[in-house]
């Protein structure tokens, strides 16, 4: 219903855009929430855009403020593409307060990657000792490359919306993309066979996508609930719980604290892996495709 909704929104909303274009030479100005997005944005409309992403790989997405630079980018965004889900509730809302009315809620401009791609870990009740639960489902979607080519399509329409004048433009940069990352899926797929099944630690549900995608088995986390840091005791009793398992790895964002992870290290000599997460996660993983490279990559590394 919600998705439905948000399409005769998008739709009224396009209407009073019907005489609005841009000149050959002007940039669209996008505002990206995470640093996938801006580089999809990049994949999509080339130089038709100027792309700015308000965090960074070692940034935790949940938890950055609302700063009067990023307020300064907002209002003079065209676009915002963001993970949605709650993922950014703590500070997007804040900017978008300061935004123009072609980047709110219901709007061509407003983009929010969830309302478009299956999602995974729904909870069926909601509840505080739960932990940081999501109601929605979990919010890193972009971990999944199929979702890339969803959201790269609805990215595709928003911009056609906005600027109809370049609507061949982003048509053909997105058949590209869609053609280049479907062959790419193929081939990760082939070449990470036989990960699935390996059983995998994890710090935190950042990397959900990428474990589902790849086949992986999630043995035990080291949060006791999301969003909560792991304790002395929890940390024994996962130790306890791998003893008699064959764990390949420990797997964490770069912006997920390593106490716990080396802690178990230590204990068991498990690998802790830092795997890039998003683009710019490390030095090899400088857009969507290195992105997903690198973190097969380092997975095979530990198989």
């Amino acid at each position: 219903m919600s998705y439905l909704l948000n399409k005769v929104l998008i739709t009224i909303s396009a209407a009073f855009l019907c005489c609005a274009s841009f000149s050959a030479t002007a940039s669209l100005q996008v505002f990206a929430c995470e640093p996938e997005w801006a580089s999809l944005a990049s994949e999509i409309a080339g130089d038709k855009v100027k792309t700015f992403s308000a965090t960074h790989a070692r940034q935790n997405p949940h938890y950055i403020k609302a700063r009067p630079s990023l307020m300064s980018k907002v209002r003079r965004a065209d676009i915002i593409i963001c993970s949605g889900a709650d993922l950014e509730v703590g500070w997007l809302p804040l900017l978008l307060e300061r935004a123009s009315v072609g980047v709110q809620p219901g709007s061509p401009g407003n983009l929010m990657a969830y309302q478009y791609v299956p999602l995974i870990e729904i909870p069926t009740v909601i509840d505080r000792s739960m932990g940081d639960v999501h109601p929605d489902g979990n919010p890193h979607v972009h971990l999944d490359p199929q979702n890339l080519l969803l959201v790269g399509k609805e990215l595709s329409n928003r911009l056609t919306l906005i600027d109809p004048g370049n609507a061949q433009f982003y048509q053909k940069r997105y058949d590209a993309f869609e053609s280049r990352l479907s062959q790419a899926i193929i081939r990760w797929r082939e070449e990470g066979k036989d990960l699935r099944g390996m059983q995998i630690i994890t710090n935190h549900k950042s990397l959900s996508y990428l474990i589902k995608f790849f086949g992986l088995e999630e043995v035990a986390s080291l949060e006791p609930r999301p969003g909560l840091p792991p304790t002395a005791s929890h940390l024994k009793k996962v130790l306890n719980q791998v003893e008699s398992q064959n764990v390949r790895a420990i797997l964490r964002a770069p912006y997920e604290s390593d106490k716990g992870a080396k802690w178990i290290s230590a204990k068991r000599g498990i690998p802790d892996l830092v795997v890039p997460y998003t683009v710019g996660g490390d030095s090899e993983s400088g857009d969507i495709f290195a992105l997903f490279d690198r973190s097969l990559e380092l997975l095979n590394s530990v198989r």
